[in-house]
């Protein structure tokens, strides 16, 4: 996914627009450039930051601000943000958005910068599991995010061929259903998913714009779509596999992309929604996943 367009340099940003807090922080997420990493780590859980955080060798920074609670470190000799976004493509907007701006908008004048830095991405999150051969605790790294919510529709993008290959067979092969929303598709950085899928499962991730009827789940309200999970199992392209739902990578994907930054998605198994089954210690495997994600992306 490539920008169409990108506010130039010069441009004076009103501060309507990019709102600082009275220390010069970004509004969400409460952080100045000087306090991020070289590696953003993101989770959806706010516990989770703690889980990543006590790996680190030394903590030097502590934030939290509504849902978003970030801390700045160090692992292996590589300075690491281990940040919240909370649940949903909307909050990963805001976050991708203002981690961008921590180091590709100068602060102190509103204005894009000449030369921008690209940052790593990683999203650490759990899933649900769309085929029957993916047992719980197992990691799927995620080579592209289909959009099912609606944030990439916003931004003027334009698809790089691989993802327009991909998302026509998608449309095709689950005849999409008129009443919903078309969906968008965003790869991750091709060098990120090879590091983090080695021995991992690699495929093909469903962002939902929600937990329940979007993902196929009935309660009392009834989904509009009958058997759509079973149309997103039973796609393949490229020789991958639609491999599990989750609610944050298609704009982790879209957005990085748009604005230069390497982006990658790895998550734990928590439900195979095949075989109905949950995950027994999800907390080990997610903990497990952490410290393999943190080994990896520390020394290449």
């Amino acid at each position: 996914m490539h920008p169409i367009t990108l506010t130039p340099p010069g441009t004076v940003i009103p501060p309507s627009e990019l709102i600082l807090n009275p220390d010069g922080s970004v509004y969400h997420i409460a952080l100045r450039p000087e306090q991020l990493g070289d590696v953003v780590l993101v989770v959806g859980d706010q516990g989770r930051v703690e889980l990543i955080s006590r790996h680190f060798s030394r903590i030097e920074h502590k934030v939290q601000n509504r849902e978003f609670v970030g801390h700045t470190g160090e692992f292996n000799g590589v300075r690491i943000t281990a940040l919240s976004t909370g649940i949903g493509t909307d909050n990963i907007d805001i976050v991708v958005n203002e981690l961008d701006a921590l180091v590709n908008i100068d602060l102190q004048t509103r204005s894009p910068k000449e030369k921008t830095r690209s940052l790593k991405i990683i999203r650490l999150g759990t899933c649900g599991a769309l085929q029957e051969d993916i047992p719980v605790d197992t990691r799927i790294v995620s080579a592209y995010g289909v959009g099912l919510d609606n944030v990439l529709h916003y931004y003027a993008y334009e698809n790089t061929d691989a993802e327009l290959r991909m998302l026509n067979a998608l449309l095709q092969q689950t005849e999409w259903p008129d009443n919903l929303p078309v969906p968008y598709v965003a790869a991750g950085d091709k060098e990120l998913v090879t590091l983090l899928g080695h021995n991992n499962v690699v495929g093909v991730t469903f962002t939902s714009g929600g937990f329940y009827a979007p993902q196929g789940r009935q309660l009392r309200g009834v989904p509009s779509v009958d058997g759509l999970n079973e149309r997103f199992t039973a796609f393949a392209h490229d020789g991958l596999r639609g491999t599990n739902f989750e609610m944050e990578t298609s704009a982790l994907y879209g957005l990085g992309s748009l604005l230069g930054h390497r982006t990658a998605t790895v998550c734990t198994v928590v439900a195979n929604r095949l075989r109905k089954e949950y995950s027994k210690d999800h907390h080990g495997a997610i903990d497990r996943m952490i410290a393999e994600v943190l080994e990896r992306v520390t020394t290449v």
